[in-house]
């Protein structure tokens, strides 16, 4: 296994998550850890990929990144197992359905911005033992403020205003990640995979599938498979998605 490339991916049991984990650990030479909040949720994941036909292989990692001692535990746990991580994937993130006011800003931001920003800090050391790391930060065409501010952008259409501030902080967040990592040979990207399946709305079906109007996330899987194989280092340190990259 030490010879695998050593993936994690937070919040990797549904959504975007399990998909970058399902398309990942089918291609052969990786090792993917499905960091989950609920540990059972994430034993749920791993068996239904494990009656695929994988050729990688997994573990199941309980990880909460808004509480500081389940972030302290896992990196501990890593470290003893792996020594390294090759690749990690902040993709954790929620738009706190049913919440409203200081609540909502509280709940998105804690899990967006702040747990995203503490569980990447507190991974990094282990990205530094590897010998080609990459830092892939799930983000939203949403948080680019140069969208925002285009009128014939459909990305600035009023919706989601909490989330888009969360997003665009996470932005930030990887630049300043970038600025201080890439001289260590890390290659750090935000990533938009679109507007997909997920349970990030919520976990009725309408939710899910944004009314009927979400893709497929194993489009985006895809896109981040590339990026963890070097087929996008050219796009090191900025904002891509599929077909390219977006403005800030």
């Amino acid at each position: 296994m030490s010879e695998s490339k050593v993936i994690l991916i937070t919040g990797a049991n549904s959504g975007v998550g399990y998909a970058t984990a399902e398309t990942i650990v089918c291609q052969p030479g990786y090792h993917v850890i499905l960091a989950c909040r609920d540990i059972e949720k994430g034993n749920q994941a791993r068996f239904k990929l494990e009656a695929t036909n994988i050729k990688g292989t997994l573990s199941v990692l309980q990880l909460d990144v808004e509480d500081d001692t389940s972030i302290s535990k896992a990196v501990n746990l890593v470290s003893e197992q792996f020594g390294r991580v090759d690749v990690f994937i902040s993709n954790a993130g929620t738009t706190s359905p049913g919440s409203t006011g200081r609540e909502r800003l509280q709940k998105i931001f804690s899990t967006n911005v702040f747990g995203a920003m503490l569980v990447t800090e507190a991974f990094i050391p282990l990205l530094l033992q590897s010998s080609r790391p990459y830092l892939i930060q799930i983000s939203s065409a949403l948080g680019s403020v140069g969208l925002a501010t285009d009128p014939s952008s459909e990305h600035s259409l009023p919706p989601w205003d909490e989330y888009r501030m969360s997003k665009a902080a996470l932005n930030m967040m990887t630049i300043q990640m970038n600025k201080r990592l890439k001289d260590k040979n890390v290659r750090v990207f935000a990533f938009c995979p679109g507007l997909v399946r997920s349970k990030l709305r919520g976990d009725s079906e309408a939710a899910v599938t944004a009314q009927g109007n979400a893709g497929d996330p194993m489009d985006s899987a895809k896109a981040i498979l590339e990026i963890v194989s070097g087929q996008r280092d050219e796009d090191a340190g900025k904002f891509v998605w599929i077909e390219g990259c977006y403005p800030w």
